[in-house]
C-alpha cells in the first residue's frame, strides 16, 4: 500500500474514482455527509449514452472509456449493469449528418417508420448500457471494499480540511462543490421522475431535446423510470404532482402497456450542473488536490472515463 488518498463524495463519481485509485495500491478513505443510497446518483436514470456537453473533445473521450468499462461490467451479473436496446427521437440529425464520434454507440441504425410512434417521424436504435442504480452502486462499493478502500460519513466543511488529512485528495462533491471548492458556476438542475411497476418492458425510449420537459422511460427488472424534467436552478426537493401526471401522460402514450402499471412513487433529484465538466489538479497547502466535478445529467455516462482521469492526476504527484 502506498499513501493515503481521500476521495470526497460518495456519489458515482466518488465511488468509481475511489475504485481506480484503491485498485492502483493507494488506502482510500472516501469522506460523505451522506450515505450513497441519499446521493442523487440513486435516483439517477443512468442510461449511458455520448456526452458533447464541455469541453467535448475530453467528454467524447471520457464517454468512450465509461462504454468500454460498461460494458466489461454488463458480463457480470451482479453488477447491475446490461447491455439495453434504445430508441432515441427527437432533435436529431439525419444519418448523413452524425457527428463522427457517434459511431461508438453500439448498433447504431437509423429506425424503421413501423419502430417509431407516430408523432415522431425519425429516430435511431442502438444498443447502449443501463444501470439499475441501486444495484449498481451497491456493486461498486462492494467493490472498493474489495480493494481495502473505506467509507467514513464525515461531513467536509473545507477543502483544507481534507488537505491537512492526507497527502492527495480528489473532490467528488458534486452540487456541493459550488461552496467547497468556490465555484459559482456549480448550479443545481432539478430533475423529476416517476417510478411505475414493469409490465414487461425492456426496451428504452430517449427523447432528445432542448426543451425542460421530454419522454423518455428506462425499464429495470422490477419497476420503470418514466421522466424526463430538466429545470436549472430550481432547489426544491418535493415532487410536483402537474408534473407527473404529464410525464404519465407522455410516456403512457407512447407505450400504452404503461396504462395499468402502478405508480409505485417518484424520485427528485439535483444534479451538479456546470458550463464544463472539471476534472484537474491543483495544489491546496501541501495536498495535490484533484476535483473531478460538474458532469450535470451525464454523471454516469462521463463516469469511468473521468475517475481514471482523475486518478491518474492524483497519482503524479510531479
Amino acid at each position: 500500500m502506498d499513501e493515503d488518498v481521500i476521495v470526497i463524495g460518495a456519489g458515482v463519481s466518488g465511488l468509481t474514482t475511489a475504485i481506480c485509485l484503491a485498485e492502483a495500491g493507494r488506502r482510500v478513505r472516501v469522506w460523505t455527509a451522506e450515505p450513497t443510497a441519499s446521493t442523487v446518483s440513486m435516483v439517477a436514470s443512468a442510461l449511458w449514452g455520448p456526452s458533447f456537453v464541455e469541453p467535448v473533445d475530453r467528454t467524447l473521450a471520457w464517454s468512450e472509456r465509461s462504454l468500454a468499462a460498461f460494458q466489461e461490467l454488463a458480463l457480470l451479473p451482479e453488477s447491475g449493469v446490461r447491455m439495453a436496446s434504445v430508441v432515441t427521437v427527437g432533435e436529431l440529425p439525419p444519418a448523413s449528418m452524425l457527428p463522427p464520434q457517434v459511431t461508438m454507440i453500439p448498433d447504431l441504425r437509423p429506425c424503421e417508420p413501423d419502430e417509431l410512434p407516430p408523432e415522431f417521424p425519425a429516430g435511431y436504435r442502438a444498443t447502449m448500457p443501463l444501470m439499475d442504480m441501486p444495484r449498481y452502486l451497491a456493486h461498486l462499493t462492494a467493490r472498493l471494499e474489495a480493494a481495502g478502500g473505506t467509507i467514513e460519513l464525515r461531513r467536509v466543511d473545507s477543502l483544507s480540511e481534507a488537505a491537512e488529512a492526507a497527502p492527495t485528495i480528489v473532490n467528488c462533491s458534486g452540487l456541493g462543490a459550488r461552496e467547497l471548492a468556490g465555484d459559482p458556476e456549480v448550479r443545481p438542475v432539478w430533475g423529476q421522475f416517476v417510478v411505475l411497476s414493469n409490465p414487461g418492458l425492456t426496451e428504452c425510449f430517449l427523447e432528445l431535446t432542448t426543451a425542460t420537459e421530454s419522454t423518455s422511460f428506462t425499464p429495470h427488472a422490477d419497476r420503470v423510470l418514466c421522466g424526463a424534467i430538466a429545470v436549472p436552478d430550481a432547489t426544491g426537493t418535493e415532487p410536483d404532482p402537474e408534473l407527473t401526471a404529464r410525464i404519465l401522460d407522455r410516456c403512457r402514450r407512447i407505450e400504452p402497456r404503461l396504462a395499468d402499471a402502478e405508480v409505485l412513487g417518484t424520485l427528485v433529484g439535483l444534479r451538479p450542473g456546470r458550463s464544463s465538466v472539471r476534472v484537474e489538479a491543483e495544489t491546496i497547502g501541501a495536498a495535490r488536490c484533484v476535483h473531478n466535478y460538474g458532469h450535470g445529467s451525464s454523471g454516469v455516462s462521463l463516469s469511468w472515463g473521468c475517475a481514471q482521469e482523475a486518478a491518474a492526476l492524483a497519482l503524479d504527484r510531479s
